[in-house]
């Protein structure tokens, strides 16, 4: 009898180890359809993969899983109403038609550049979270300065016109990061549409965890 529980034990170890090799020499996918995407970042192609090695741990960055509340609170899932938010496969998505030439969206990093300089989502350009916070010291000629130039927001009889106003899809650093919200917020209040506003809850700790590729910031 214990001689076949031994057997039995060795057998299962054995299937175990053959299955965890098996696996190693698998590729990593984005999905089992999809193992790497092409995107533009700063005018060059860059491509989205993730990380191959089975082995590999999460950026040290991103490991602390308990930050001082306040001000690093958990986010609720949905950060206003009408305002969608999105995981990693609609954000490679949105990056995707950038790539193809639709200049009607924006795919904005809202940390500090001291943040983004360690890595940030290619095919993202980075809009300090600071420069559209009035709590942070943006005065409404400057809010209204960036919804002209890079939001492509029309200013008509002192009225916004947000007709050909920009998609933005905006991300800080996690599910436990207030900036991008706080952005958010301040663009409702200017009255961007909530249909053109979508916030990725994961951010750039989501992305990491799951090995996606990063590229330095500007």
């Amino acid at each position: 009898m214990k001689v076949n529980l031994i057997a039995t034990s060795l057998l299962t170890v054995g299937l175990t180890l053959s299955g965890a090799l098996a696996l190693a020499d698998k590729p990593v996918g984005i999905t089992s359809k999809m193992m790497e995407v092409e995107v533009v970042h700063n005018g060059k192609k860059v491509k989205i993969t993730r990380n191959q090695n089975t082995k590999n741990l999460v950026n040290p960055s991103f490991s602390k899983t308990s930050r001082p509340c306040p001000p690093f609170c958990i986010q609720p899932a949905s950060v206003a109403p009408g305002v969608e938010t999105i995981g990693e496969l609609e954000m490679i998505e949105y990056l995707q038609k950038i790539a193809a030439g639709d200049d009607s969206i924006l795919v904005i990093d809202s940390r500090t550049p001291d943040w983004v300089k360690k890595g940030t989502i290619p095919g993202s350009v980075n809009i300090p979270w600071t420069t559209l916070s009035p709590a942070r010291g943006a005065d409404p000629i400057s809010i209204g300065d960036i919804l002209q130039e890079q939001f492509n927001v029309k200013e008509s009889e002192g009225l916004w016109n947000f007709e050909d106003a920009k998609t933005l899809v905006m991300f800080c650093n996690g599910m436990w990061c207030g900036q991008s919200p706080q952005n958010i917020k301040t663009l409702l209040k200017f009255g961007y549409p909530t249909h053109k506003l979508k916030w990725y809850r994961g951010g750039m700790q989501d992305w990491e965890i799951l090995g996606l590729s990063v590229i330095a910031g500007n």
